[in-house]
């Protein structure tokens, strides 16, 4: 798995990609549909349509770079399938635990969480 650094963010697409798609095409999407910077160093998931093909798209000290993940049989369960509001941008955050268990087939929407202490969230 890909090792993370401390204050790295992850979101996914909520929208399938088309997984022809390389670097530019993923960039777009990151900017257009996700409201995102794809070279903030912040992790970008993208599935295809059928969920058993995921690509993620993050930027390496000093390039972008793709990984990429083919199943050979079941599908991603992804956190959610409802598409945003038309005014909101097309991803959800996920932390990399999150990250971790999608990636080993568990379905976030039935694991059962923890309460844990999260400070306030500062007002914009």
């Amino acid at each position: 798995m890909i090792g993370l650094a401390h204050g790295v963010k992850i979101f996914i697409c909520t929208d399938p990609a088309d997984m022809r798609k390389s670097f530019d095409g993923l960039c777009g999407m990151t900017e257009n549909l996700m409201k995102q910077d794809p070279i903030t160093g912040h992790l970008f998931v993208f599935r295809n349509r059928n969920r058993d093909r995921l690509k993620i798209l993050y930027w390496d000290r000093d390039g972008l770079a793709i990984w990429y993940k083919r199943l050979e049989q079941g599908t991603f369960q992804f956190p959610t399938d409802l598409k945003p509001k038309a005014d909101k941008p097309v991803s959800v955050e996920i932390t990399a635990s999150d990250l971790s268990l999608l990636l080993g087939g568990i379905d976030l929407r039935t694991a059962h969480r923890r309460r844990r202490f999260e400070p306030p969230k500062q007002p914009r």
